[in-house]
């Protein structure tokens, strides 16, 4: 790419007199500059590691660079995150590939049905990252779930079908039996209120032709329930009425404690949550500063469930045996 060009993608203004009129290749890493490229960053170190590898261009942000290498193209532009995806989007001209934002759930589900992952590749939220993985992949399909990095690759990205409901039989808030694509799928260790996430993806699954295996489909990260006796020990689930809910989300312990309050009104709900955090429908929610001031609550609280935002199962003891939730 000529330097000319290079300026009129990033809306860049060269900063040197440069002797070089072109570039072979781009990268965010300097440790994978090679003689002629361009290398994007605002890192003094990083920046002369590149210019010691060979590198042609450097595109930065920070006014307070100093240029070392009058001969090298330096191209000052106002934002740098921008400028890399402007030329993330000129290199995808001449590609086929579809870009889709996933939620969070709709990813965890995704990774755990599909059982052949050719040809698609699952973008990291880091931009740097993501830019990496565009430039270098060959998959025609890329997938992300940071919406303002996907929009800056795609403004009109597409998502999953919102409209996409599953057919629920019957459930309990720690097993569902759904009916997908006209097969009933008994007792799955899904909460309720996740089931329309699973079919969006088996809704993009069909329409992309990719092969999927709804026997796999298991508690996400964003909801693990684990059974407990007074000493947070995990307990056979016919032996105790304590259930300690792990949650990365604060909208999963509203929706949890909403089919509760429906189905289930003699039940009684505790929230666990960082110092400061806010939960719709919880007045006083009981805050943490570390573990182990949560597991006293657990130990001292009346509960039936326990909804614990911010911290994993991992707290509770180590034991021996564990007993699967049913």
């Amino acid at each position: 790419m000529k330097i000319e060009d290079l300026l009129n993608l990033t809306s860049g203004n060269i900063v040197s007199e440069p002797t070089v009129t072109a570039i072979n290749s781009v990268t965010v890493y300097p440790s994978k500059v090679e003689e002629g490229d361009l290398f994007i960053s605002d890192n003094s170190e990083d920046i002369a590691t590149a210019l010691a590898n060979g590198a042609y261009a450097i595109v930065f942000s920070d006014s307070s660079i100093k240029i070392t290498d009058s001969e090298v193209a330096w191209i000052e532009v106002k934002d740098i995150q921008k400028a890399a995806f402007k030329l993330i989007r000129y290199v995808l001209i001449s590609r086929e590939a579809n870009f889709y934002l996933f939620t969070e759930h709709e990813l965890s589900f995704l990774k755990m049905i599909v059982t052949q992952k050719s040809n698609m590749d699952i973008l990291p939220d880091d931009w740097r990252k993501m830019f990496e993985k565009i430039l270098n992949s060959r998959a025609k399909m890329f997938i992300g779930t940071d919406i303002e990095l996907m929009k800056m690759i795609k403004p009109d990205v597409n998502v999953l079908n919102k409209e996409a409901s599953c057919e629920i039989i019957s459930d309990t808030l720690f097993k569902t039996t759904f009916k997908i694509n006209d097969y009933i799928y008994q007792e799955k260790e899904i909460t309720p209120f996740h089931v329309d996430f699973l079919q969006r993806v088996v809704e993009f699954c069909d329409l992309h032709h990719l092969p999927y295996d709804l026997d796999r489909v298991k508690y996400t990260k964003h909801f693990v329930p684990v059974f407990i006796d007074a000493t947070l020990s995990v307990m056979n689930p016919s032996k105790s009425d304590k259930v300690a809910i792990f949650t990365d989300n604060l909208q999963d312990v509203y929706k949890a404690r909403e089919y509760v309050r429906f189905n289930g009104a003699w039940v009684k709900t505790i929230v666990l949550t960082p110092p400061k955090t806010k939960v719709d429908g919880v007045d006083r929610p009981n805050w943490y500063q570390d573990i182990d001031e949560a597991r006293e609550i657990l130990k001292n609280a009346y509960f039936n469930y326990a909804f614990i935002y911010a911290l994993d199962r991992s707290m509770l003891p180590t034991i021996k045996e564990e007993y699967s939730l049913f």
